[in-house]
């Protein structure tokens, strides 16, 4: 068996987190604990131990206490929907039945005040974080927050697609997917939230400031393919992940494949800090250059978080300094070769 060790990691971004984090973690528990849409004492222990009001409060360290944990809700709630209804069981291989779960917590998210029937325990849950999100964020928010979250569940119908029949998707295809499936959308929906800072559309839908969206949200689920490979790999697993695909449909061996997983991501991370710093070099609102920052402090926090939490406890050194490289392990400044993304370099 190969084993994958943790490179150094390119992100000159400051680690930084939120000084209510653990007032913000001891309030997120007690929602945990009054929605219970954990079955028993195992899965809460598997929820807790996601520590997704750390992981919240190092992507707005900056952010209003109250809605730092509402978003911090949505995080515990979207790792217990991942791990019970994608990545396994009776969703994990069959798209159809995928999708006709999804639509339905998808509606019931932009419907938060009338319950499924079917009393649903996770269903319930989301909704009152959708009345949480009505009552703290602007309407512009909120509906931003929804369109985001219909496309993750998109992106992991995808992916599921592919894994029943099973089917590994190329480099190109697995990026496609991967700006959606990781959570990255709803994710980074939330910046606006917990900042109480509402982006104005032409600036928030500008190219530049889209492109900026995504290259956060691939940095950062390429970065978790890479902190959770090992473990995958101990435990047998040959799942759609980065490594996989370079490995199965790119002819690459194991150190090959890592090391350019590692180049990939390094230039996406090197054309993401040259784009901000020339968006951030414009006359752009207050609230713009919050939700900048708060996309660099998403990139550094992930890494920050995945270093020390059970999810990947043992695999990736938790709590120990990661080695931040100082340079990118590929410094070409040319555009990389995937359709998906190739027009993120056409911005300057």
């Amino acid at each position: 068996m190969t084993t994958v060790e943790l490179r150094p990691l390119y992100c000159p971004v400051e680690s930084r987190i939120h000084p209510d984090v653990e007032l913000i973690e001891e309030r997120a528990i007690a929602w945990l604990d009054r929605v219970r849409f954990y079955r028993d004492e195992t899965e809460r222990m598997r929820v807790v131990g996601t520590n997704s009001a750390e992981f919240y409060a190092r992507f707005a360290p900056d952010g209003i206490t109250e809605n730092v944990e509402a978003a911090a809700r949505w995080v515990y709630w979207g790792f217990a929907f991942d791990d019970a209804r994608c990545d396994s069981g009776e969703y994990a291989h069959s798209p159809h039945e995928f999708l006709v779960m999804a639509g339905q917590v998808q509606r019931a998210l932009e419907t938060p005040w009338h319950p499924l029937p079917d009393g649903d325990p996770l269903v319930l849950a989301l909704q009152d974080i959708g009345r949480t999100f009505a009552a703290c964020a602007t309407p512009v928010q909120v509906r931003r927050f929804a369109d985001a979250h219909r496309a993750w569940l998109f992106g992991v119908a995808w992916q599921i697609a592919c894994q029943g029949r099973g089917r590994m998707p190329d480099l190109a295809e697995y990026t496609a997917i991967r700006l959606n499936s990781a959570g990255g959308p709803p994710t980074l929906a939330m910046l606006e939230i917990a900042a109480g800072q509402e982006v104005p559309a032409a600036e928030m839908d500008s190219p530049a400031v889209r492109a900026l969206t995504e290259m956060t949200i691939l940095v950062a689920s390429w970065d978790n393919d890479l902190h959770s490979y090992r473990k995958e790999e101990e435990e047998d697993q040959t799942g759609i992940n980065l490594i996989n695909v370079l490995r199965a449909r790119h002819g690459l061996g194991a150190e090959e494949a890592v090391a350019r997983a590692y180049a990939l991501r390094d230039r996406v991370m090197s054309r993401f800090l040259l784009l901000r710093s020339e968006v951030a070099a414009r006359p752009v609102s207050d609230a713009l250059r919050t939700y900048l920052d708060g996309l660099g402090h998403a990139i550094r926090g992930n890494t920050d978080w995945a270093l020390r939490v059970p999810r990947y406890h043992g695999y990736t050194g938790p709590g120990e300094d990661p080695r931040w490289a100082d340079a990118p392990s590929d410094p070409c400044p040319d555009p990389v070769p995937i359709p998906a993304i190739a027009w993120w370099w056409d911005l300057l």
